[in-house]
């Protein structure tokens, strides 16, 4: 009978039907997660979290990858460059697929054109902590310490262009005062000197700081959200605290390799929507402070280019460089 279909016709049943397959049988192996940060960061933990989720429903281990370094440019590139067959994913944020291209001189990818996006897994907010050691309680007596000892305090974030980087810049630019950036290649390295009181601020994410706030080893003296964390409900917005309009919120979404097949790139986000609704990755998110988003894979496209446009503008504006 196929002798006498078109060739066009024969071709489009074939497609068809490896589409179908694909779909049915993926995934066959493990999955690689890369996590382009240290250890026990915000998007290790959350990889992990996921990842430990998703592996129950697709039946495969997924094994998560830290490969820090170039303020998460290297990981993210081994993922841009990998096979697009769905065994290779990352959990992407706005310094690797936002600002990325405005801050990291030579990117060796384009954060829109070298991912297939798959889904938004949600937002989550930075906090402005400091040490005990630092003499302030609030985000007006920083802003007022902070011009009183102009040049004198320094504030840490996880790497160049990273949105805890642009935390500060945007808080030095908003509240006028002098601070300078020290990059880490990681929150874990960063945290050991802001709890010893070697570095004197950081606008970190929820996840990481939590229970060093609820602890005491560091003070929390605002969100960086437009509203407060259920997490931390006495702790104000940086906005509510002193500057109007401020707000930087991390969102988590998961990509993978430019030109994924389209079936694989739907049973990954049905399989990640799924998990991250489940009662127990659920609640386990909302304990790191992360508001659940989900949605399609065209939704995280939207949002990514919304928020390139976004930080693009302001690093032009405030004539942040590499």
């Amino acid at each position: 009978m196929n002798r006498l279909l078109p060739p066009l016709l024969l071709t489009l049943c074939a497609f068809t039907t490896l589409g179908t397959a694909t779909a049915q049988t993926f995934p066959t192996k493990p999955i690689r997660w890369v996590s382009p940060w240290a250890p026990a960061g915000g998007n290790d933990v959350l990889s992990r979290a996921i990842g430990n989720e998703i592996a129950r429903t697709l039946g495969q281990p997924v094994v998560v990858d830290n490969k820090p370094g170039a303020s998460g440019t290297l990981g993210t590139d081994m993922v841009a460059k990998a096979p697009a067959d769905g065994y290779t994913l990352t959990l992407g944020s706005p310094g690797t697929h936002a600002t990325a291209a405005s801050m990291v001189p030579g990117l060796p990818y384009d954060p829109v054109k070298s991912f297939t996006p798959i889904v938004l897994v949600g937002t989550v907010p930075n906090v402005l902590v400091v040490p005990p050691s630092v003499p302030a309680n609030s985000v007006r007596e920083l802003i007022a310490h902070l011009k009183a000892h102009p040049n004198s305090y320094n504030f840490a974030s996880v790497g160049n262009g990273s949105m805890q980087h642009l935390a500060g810049e945007l808080f030095k630019r908003m509240a006028g005062v002098e601070i300078t950036h020290v990059a880490y290649k990681g929150s874990s390295p960063a945290l050991l000197d802001l709890t010893s009181g070697r570095i004197e601020m950081a606008f970190e994410s929820m996840p990481v700081v939590l229970q060093l706030v609820r602890s005491g080893k560091l003070k929390a003296l605002a969100v960086t959200t437009p509203k407060r964390s259920s997490l931390l409900p006495d702790v104000p917005t940086v906005a509510e605290a002193g500057l109007p309009g401020f707000d930087v919120t991390i969102w988590y979404g998961v990509f993978g390799p430019a030109g994924m097949p389209a079936d694989v790139t739907t049973k990954l986000n049905q399989s990640i929507n799924a998990a991250i609704r489940t009662p127990e990755l659920g609640q386990r998110l909302s304990d790191l402070g992360a508001d659940v988003a989900g949605g399609s894979p065209q939704d995280l496209g939207r949002y990514q280019a919304a928020e390139s446009t976004r930080w693009t503008r302001f690093i032009k504006e405030a004539g942040i460089t590499p």
